[in-house]
């Protein structure tokens, strides 16, 4: 089943502004209570700022496989591919992956970062939205780590000394029910139309989920609004309420098989991957990415200064922005950051990539600030406008 991550995604960094989204440097202080340690001779793996520390990417693969395991949070299987990149991670290694908590929110994350230090149960990684990124690292929870393919990802998408980097990202996008849906919406404004009453579902509640916030955010853009101005979303959604066609359903796997929500406003990548597993049960879902709203976020990584296994969050880091690792994203219909660097170095799967749900132009982004604006707008606006 294909999990609803409900984490607040953060959606924006004062870095990423215009960037398309489309080096590697070695090791760890002494082990806190409970941790493995396990880096080469000589070599503190929790200080390692890239595998050369380590002298080199086999011997960080030695030190990881030392420590045995690793621990990480917020993942779920089958968003954006985890649950492939996981098993592939494992077989590749041979070491133990404890996957705890997979909905939980990026603010769970930094939650548990700072309650479990010096605990072996303190997540060794983190995949956050760029938000809590850029907060993450102003309260020196991170440990700065550059990989092996560091150059390729672009400046503006990365934190200069390497405490976090973008992994992946997605457009929101327009899910439909083409089995049950005549003619599926392509625009946010088709969304108004009266074929679609109580058909419009969102995948979460906008002041709490990422992708529900990026909808908001998107159907703005296509009303007149801006990055500086989310109030548009809100008045869209109102109207869309009033209309008689919004469906406050929270969209799930279980909530398309049922036909409770057959229109789905979500990240293309959760869309997009919808599309086999519900395939097997008769549906015909189809995803589209909105012309008059594009709106594209990417997700970040980071290593917690304190993890217990610190070998191996550096030897996950480095699978994840090798190839293999981008392509799995890649697979699970993500866009993983090294995309255009992969697709000029010929190391992209090209069969993958052209399953991406097509989208023209290229992404731009709202500063930290912008985003801020736009959280207060919705937390003080949101429940007014689809209440009732």
């Amino acid at each position: 089943m294909i999990a609803s991550r409900v984490r607040f995604a953060g959606l924006a960094a004062f870095l990423l502004v215009g960037a398309t989204a489309c080096g590697a440097a070695p090791t760890t202080a002494a082990p806190s209570a409970g941790a493995s340690g396990g880096a080469a001779a000589g070599v503190d793996a929790r200080t390692a700022t890239s595998a050369a520390d380590f002298g080199g990417l086999d011997k960080l693969v030695e030190a990881a496989k030392k420590e045995g395991k690793l621990h990480v949070i917020a993942l779920p299987p089958d968003w954006a591919n985890y649950g492939k990149i996981i098993e592939t991670f494992k077989a590749k290694y041979g070491i133990e992956i404890e996957s705890e908590t997979p909905d939980a929110a990026s603010a769970d994350e930094i939650n548990a970062v700072k309650t479990r230090k010096g605990q072996d149960r303190a997540p060794d990684v983190l995949d956050l939205g760029q938000s809590f990124a850029i907060s993450g690292a102003a309260e020196g929870l991170f440990a700065p780590y550059k990989v092996q393919t560091w150059d390729k990802i672009p400046e503006n998408q990365k934190e200069a000394s390497g405490l976090w980097f973008n992994d992946y990202g997605g457009y929101i996008s327009i899910g439909c029910d083409a089995k049950k849906i005549a003619k599926c919406p392509e625009t946010y404004a088709d969304l108004l139309k009266p074929e679609y009453k109580g058909k419009v579902a969102l995948n979460g509640n906008p002041t709490k989920s990422g992708s529900a916030f990026a909808g908001v955010y998107a159907a703005a853009l296509a009303n007149g609004g801006s990055f500086d101005d989310i109030q548009p979303g809100l008045d869209f959604f109102k109207k869309l309420k009033e209309a008689g066609n919004f469906n406050p359903v929270e969209t799930t796997p279980a909530t398309i098989e049922k036909g409770e929500t057959q229109i789905s406003i979500d990240w293309d990548y959760n869309n997009a991957a919808y599309a086999p597993k519900m395939a097997e049960k008769g549906i015909d879902w189809k995803t589209v990415i909105p012309t008059d709203g594009k709106y594209f976020q990417l997700y970040a990584q980071a290593i917690n200064k304190d993890a217990p296994h610190p070998a191996a969050a550096r030897l996950w880091q480095e699978f994840l922005y090798s190839p293999e690792g981008q392509n799995l994203y890649l697979g699970g219909f993500a866009r993983p950051v090294l995309l255009p660097a992969m697709k000029a170095d010929g190391t992209v799967d090209a069969a993958a990539e052209a399953n991406l749900p097509p989208v023209e132009g290229e992404p731009t982004f709202p500063t930290e600030e912008q985003v801020n604006k736009a959280k207060e707008v919705l937390a003080g606006g949101w429940g007014a406008a689809v209440s009732g």
